[in-house]
């Protein structure tokens, strides 16, 4: 379903596959391990919104 996290990093173009922010699409920002081990980013989408989401939520769009 989603990119493996570790294929994702920072500036990669991604686009939510799950979850709240399904369909939404954006760059990756800031990608973080949380206390429980859950990976997390920050999308900033084109207009400037920024949202935070789990990496496992995301495909890497192609460059």
């Amino acid at each position: 379903m989603a990119a493996d996290v570790n294929e994702i990093r920072n500036g990669d173009r991604c686009r939510v596959v799950a979850g709240t922010h399904a369909g939404k699409a954006g760059t990756v920002e800031d990608l973080k391990s949380s206390k429980t081990g859950a990976k997390t980013i920050t999308v900033r989408q084109d207009d400037g919104v920024r949202f935070k989401t789990l990496a496992r939520s995301v495909t890497r769009e192609p460059a």
